[in-house]
């Protein structure tokens, strides 16, 4: 029986398969029709792309260039990784007709490597490192879906969703952070139909395993001596270090984190001030919660008078408002799985994950870049956020508005709130006196269970 996540079965004519995918890439492209021989997990991927309102005519962005891009991929956990890539896919792809592409958790490329006169027919393409082949930017790519479903992918000429890809096959494969299970990004070999064979798509398998095995051997951290603690997207954090790996109930979560967000110390009364809702809590209860901590963690158990980490704690979050700071829109997406600790409320977490939310979102509002915007109303945090939708809708081409405006209008209409103008480029700026567009007009209070803003209250189920 076939292997399904194989783009050709044994047999197949390759020449006989491309002009039957072609004929149905144009069937589902024109009508939405899906026709043999389009394989479960391209149709699956195809509808994606269509829902993210994705042009079989699209063409790659560049987000990341130059002192950006270089500052990005030395930090990036899968530099540590390349030289056995190199090693690997180099032998593999000896002949020079294959490419070795590496990208980020957002599907952002960040090495593409190979012999001269592919790389040049790669350019062409935009298959270029700091270019974003993400699925909600360049459609069905081995790379882009294969961090989309965070499985291995083969995608096989007219399986990609752009036409400009038909002429190529790829084969890619995700690679995750051993210690903590978080998506790194993908190892991708792209090149000619030969690699539509079931060898290229076991070998990727083979590649992020030893990928993965090798980051198991390192440090989490290489040069730091302290744990690592990840919050982001998770309703209970999970604390790496020491060689063991621990996931933390919501009340040492709380704590872990805000400790790491403050590595000068908090008093008893600062940390139950930012821990408790309630006031009046006893500073008993802080001190036999952190009791417990203690026997959990040992020797790594924070210190107290103040209350700080035994050791250098790196949070997620922390790198992710770092690269907010210098401008890093795109690397600092790519570590936002989601908003800090979502169902917790104590004070200081809600407090600190409005602000990251806050600087992150205004982030990607000021940059203005389509696909940025189009992943964050893409997330569970961001599907009602009108405020970013109208961003969106006034930097797509008109084709790609139309759905934009419709969510624009739904979410206003839901929350009864006056609809706002849009500015499209070439469109008339709105008079300064228009209340519909005036920073003072009277707007109906957020139903409960919303933000000021509109956007409904996320939780994401825990992770394992």
């Amino acid at each position: 029986m076939d292997d399904p996540s194989v783009a050709l079965p044994g047999g197949a004519d390759p020449a006989e398969r491309t002009r039957e995918l072609r004929a149905a890439h144009a069937a589902f492209t024109r009508d939405g029709r899906l026709e043999a021989p389009v394989r479960a997990v391209i149709a699956r991927s195809w509808r994606r792309c269509a829902r993210a309102r994705v042009s079989p005519e699209c063409t790659p962005r560049l987000e990341l260039a130059g002192a950006e891009l270089r500052s990005y991929r030395e930090q990036h956990p899968l530099a540590r990784v390349l030289p056995l890539f190199r090693d690997l896919v180099g032998a593999f792809a000896s002949d020079g007709a294959h490419l070795l592409a590496v990208c980020d958790a957002r599907g952002s490329l960040l090495w593409v490597e190979g012999e001269p006169a592919t790389m040049r027919r790669a350019e062409g393409l935009g298959f270029v490192p700091g270019a974003r082949w993400a699925e909600t930017a360049m459609g069905t790519n081995a790379p882009g879906t294969a961090v989309a479903v965070g499985e291995p992918v083969q995608v096989f000429g007219a399986e990609h969703f752009s036409r400009r890809v038909h002429p190529w096959t790829c084969a890619a494969a995700p690679v995750r952070d051993p210690h903590t299970g978080r998506l790194l990004g993908a190892v991708d070999v792209t090149g000619g139909d030969w690699l539509a064979h079931p060898h290229s798509l076991a070998f990727v398998r083979a590649v992020a395993c030893a990928a993965e095995a090798r980051l198991a051997l390192l440090d989490p951290r290489p040069g730091a001596p302290g744990d690592c603690l990840t919050a982001l997207g998770r309703e209970e954090a999970l604390l790496t270090g020491g060689g063991r790996e621990l996931r933390l109930g919501r009340r040492h979560s709380e704590i872990m984190a805000l400790l790491a967000h403050h590595p000068e110390g908090l008093s008893g009364e600062e940390l139950a001030i930012a821990l408790y809702e309630d006031e009046s809590v006893s500073p008993v209860t802080l001190r036999a919660e952190m009791s417990r901590l203690r026997g959990l963690l040992g020797p790594r158990a924070p210190l107290s008078r103040p209350y700080r980490t035994a050791a250098p704690l790196e949070a997620d979050f922390t790198a992710v408002t770092r690269h907010l700071a210098s401008g890093a829109v795109s690397a600092a997406l790519a570590g936002y799985p989601g908003p800090l600790l979502p169902a917790s409320t104590a004070p200081g977490i809600v407090r600190l994950r409005r602000r990251i939310e806050e600087q992150a979102r205004a982030a990607v509002i000021a940059r203005a870049d389509p696909g940025l915007l189009t992943d964050w109303v893409c997330g569970p945090w961001g599907t009602e956020d009108a405020e970013v939708w109208r961003a969106l809708a006034a930097v797509l081409p008109p084709a790609g508005r139309t759905a934009a405006l419709a969510r624009v209008r739904a979410i206003d209409a839901e929350l009864g709130t006056p609809p706002a103008h849009v500015p499209v480029p070439g469109s008339p700026a709105r008079r300064r006196d228009t209340p519909a567009g005036s920073a003072t007009a009277p707007t109906a209070p957020p139903p409960a269970g919303r933000s000021p803003r509109g956007r409904a209250t996320y939780r994401q189920p825990a992770r394992p």
